[in-house]
C-alpha cells in the first residue's frame, strides 16, 4: 500500500503543518513499495533505451517520464510525446521550444533525444529523472487531499528553475502565466478573476505587472528570487485559496 501523506488543514495552516511534518511524511511515502517498483524499472531499464519510439512503447517508463515532469495526465498521448521528444530543443523551431507549457521543453532537453548519444546512456541519468519523479509523485499524493498545498510545494521548485534560466522579465512573466503550477500562485495572490484569462496576453502581461507593483513595490517576476518574498507570495495564495 502506498503511503499518503496527511495533511488536516487548507490553507497558511496546513501549509505549516507540512512543513513542521513533511521530512517524515516524505520519507514514507519515497518508501512505498510501489514507488519503488517504478523507479527500480525505469533505474534498470532506461539505459537501454536510444530513441523516442522505443520510450514510448515501454508504458512504465514512459509513466515515470511523464510523472517527472508533472506531465501524468498525458499518458496516452504517445505520438504526440514522441514528437516532442524527437524534434527535441536545439532547433528553435522545435516542438518543445513553440509551446507556451515549458515543461515539454524540459523534459525533451532532459531526455536529449536530438543528441547523439541521448542522455539516456548518461550513467547519471537515471537517478536524476527518478528524484524528480519521487519528488512530483509526493506533490501529487499532498494534492490528492489539499490541491493547493501540491500548487505550494511545486512553487518552491518551479519559480526559482525559471529564474536561474536568465530570461528577460517579459520572458519570465509569459513563461509563468503558462505555467499550470506557477499561474495559480499569481491569480489568487493577485485576487484575479478568473475572466483574466480570456484576455489579450499582452494585457494580461500589463495586469500581472501592475499587480506585482500594488502588492510587492516592484513590478518584475527577480523580486520572488528573495526568500522572504516569495514566502509572502506563497501565503498570499494560500490565504485567498482558503476564502
Amino acid at each position: 500500500m502506498t503511503f499518503q501523506p496527511v495533511v488536516p488543514f487548507s490553507g497558511v495552516a496546513g501549509w505549516s503543518f507540512l512543513n513542521r511534518t513533511r521530512e517524515a511524511q516524505e520519507a514514507a511515502f519515497q518508501a512505498s513499495p510501489s514507488l519503488e517498483r517504478q523507479v527500480a524499472y525505469f533505474e534498470d531499464n532506461i539505459g537501454k533505451i536510444t530513441s523516442a519510439q522505443d520510450l514510448v512503447d515501454d508504458r512504465q517508463l514512459l509513466q515515470v517520464m511523464l510523472g517527472a515532469f508533472g506531465l501524468d495526465d498525458d499518458i496516452n498521448a504517445k505520438a504526440y510525446i514522441r514528437e516532442v521528444l524527437d524534434q527535441g530543443t536545439l532547433e528553435p523551431s522545435s516542438l518543445a521550444n513553440r509551446l507556451t507549457d515549458k515543461r515539454y521543453l524540459a523534459m525533451s532537453e532532459a531526455f536529449g533525444f536530438d543528441l547523439d548519444p541521448p542522455n539516456t546512456q548518461l550513467s547519471a541519468f537515471p537517478a536524476q529523472i527518478s528524484e524528480l519523479y519521487r519528488g512530483r509523485q509526493f506533490e501529487v499524493a499532498v494534492g490528492n487531499s489539499q490541491p493547493d498545498l501540491r500548487v505550494a510545494l511545486a512553487l518552491e521548485r518551479d519559480l526559482p528553475a525559471l529564474l536561474d534560466r536568465g530570461l528577460s522579465d517579459e520572458a519570465n512573466w509569459f513563461t509563468s502565466m503558462a505555467t499550470p503550477s506557477l499561474r495559480p500562485v499569481f491569480e489568487k495572490a493577485f485576487a484575479l478573476p478568473i475572466t483574466v484569462a480570456t484576455l489579450d496576453v499582452d494585457r494580461q502581461l500589463e495586469i500581472f505587472r501592475e499587480k506585482a507593483q500594488a502588492f510587492f513595490g516592484d513590478s518584475t517576476v527577480a523580486q520572488f528570487s528573495a526568500a522572504e518574498i516569495m514566502d509572502t507570495l506563497r501565503d498570499r495564495f494560500l490565504a485567498q485559496s482558503g476564502l
